[in-house]
């Protein structure tokens, strides 16, 4: 019997491997009955071996003693990819830590389907901005770890066109498609003509008509959110004490980034927040920061920022429960508050969509669909920001976190069968 068809999509946020035979595609299941697995990993401090996806984040959040991390194809686009950090009792070098992520998946793909060798992994449009050498590198690092954990054959495909090839399964006539998809760490878009006809193509090229990406994502809705909901309960941008300035920003930045986080947990961090503490004019601000920092809750201040996003989706305001780790009240956020704070990364991809428009010399009538995917595209202020750049072009979406993967499974079978 054939091995079936092998997608992987490795997401900033969440990641989900799928298969293909003649028949489709479909999502496996990666931790019990769940087909999406978070992209998280939790060391325990005396070297127990790691857990991965929701038993990594319900391990921290309930207060074992190890190192959380998340957000980890982020630093393939960095140079922290090439360094190591300490994780339990050992030093690992990022791109180990990635590794053992992908060994999990690759015990997922044996152990529902047997030896699966080959795979098809998606990737952004740009790892990396406006730099191609970066770009590459970050590829060849992330096939290398593929590689390494025993996918002896590996090809890509962009996530964009992945959605599409997904998206196409449902389509009944020839139309243009604008895939956007929002994920954790990037945004991408492709234009693409579909049709039943076009889906049994061997070769696809002339059918991508323009493709293009921002490093611009859901992590970055969340740090934003959080210098300007959370962090100001811990001194961010607090005046200091002789009232001639600002508190200093970076520590703060970085406790608002997911894979900065790791960086803050240091006896060197931990005495230049004691220092700092003389210097604003409000010490007690400074003494929830130093509780947050000095007991590892930085995650814990992510995970309640992100929850309070995502709650923005249905509602106008939302609490963002930060009271426990940081011994003050809790934080809140609005809808109208949250829109403001990304005012920058929507002007980004509002651009970005005008961009994919010329690059295909297309006007936004010319556009049957749009075809919205990625974890974070439920915001409705990314809908809105499509309405301002396509009015009236109709929307569509599907499976939010799925569509990639089975999209990449599909791809497979075209390239390796």
């Amino acid at each position: 019997m054939t091995a079936p068809f092998c997608g992987i999509d490795f997401g900033t946020s969440n990641s989900t491997v799928a298969l293909a035979d003649a028949t489709g595609a479909r999502l496996i299941a990666l931790e019990g009955a769940h087909r999406t697995l978070p992209s998280a990993v939790f060391w325990d401090a005396d070297g127990a071996p790691p857990q991965f996806g929701r038993a990594a984040m319900a391990a921290y959040t309930g207060g074992e003693d190890g190192r959380l991390m998340r957000g980890l194809k982020s630093t393939l686009g960095s140079s922290l990819i090439h360094e190591k950090t300490r994780v339990g009792n050992k030093a690992l070098a990022f791109t180990q830590i990635v590794g053992s992520f992908f060994a999990h998946l690759r015990a997922r793909v044996v152990a529902e389907a047997g030896e699966v060798t080959r795979a098809v992994l998606g990737r952004p449009v740009h790892f990396v901005d406006d730099d191609a050498s970066g770009d590459a590198a970050a590829q060849d690092v992330l096939e290398g770890i593929a590689r390494a954990q025993g996918f002896t054959e590996v090809a890509f495909q962009y996530e964009p066109i992945a959605a599409a090839l997904h998206y196409e399964q449902g389509v009944a006539a020839e139309e243009l498609v604008l895939i956007v998809d929002i994920g954790g760490g990037t945004s991408d878009f492709s234009i693409v003509r579909v049709s039943p006809e076009r889906a049994r193509a061997a070769d696809r090229q002339a059918d991508i008509l323009a493709n293009d990406g921002i490093r611009v994502g859901g992590t970055d809705f969340d740090r934003l959110l959080s210098l300007a909901q959370v962090m100001p309960h811990l001194g961010f941008g607090a005046a200091t004490a002789d009232g001639k300035g600002l508190m200093p920003r970076h520590y703060f930045i970085d406790l608002a980034t997911w894979h900065r986080i790791n960086a803050l947990y240091t006896a060197r961090t931990m005495a230049d927040l004691k220092a700092l503490r003389h210097l604003i004019a409000r010490p007690v601000l400074m003494d929830r920061m130093m509780r947050v920092v000095g007991q590892r809750h930085g995650h814990a201040l992510a995970l309640a920022t992100e929850e309070a996003k995502i709650a923005l989706s249905v509602a106008s305001d939302a609490p963002i429960r930060i009271g426990a780790f940081t011994g003050g009240p809790d934080a809140s956020a609005s809808r109208a508050g949250f829109e403001a704070a990304v005012e920058a990364p929507l002007l980004r991809i509002r651009a970005a969509l005008e961009n994919i428009l010329a690059q295909a010399g297309l006007a936004p009538g010319d556009i049957g669909t749009v075809f919205m995917t990625g974890g974070s595209s439920s915001l409705p202020v990314l809908h809105a920001a499509v309405a301002a750049v396509l009015p009236g072009v109709p929307v569509a979406t599907g499976d939010l976190l799925g569509s990639v993967g089975t999209g990449l499974a599909l791809d497979a079978r075209r390239k390796f069968g």
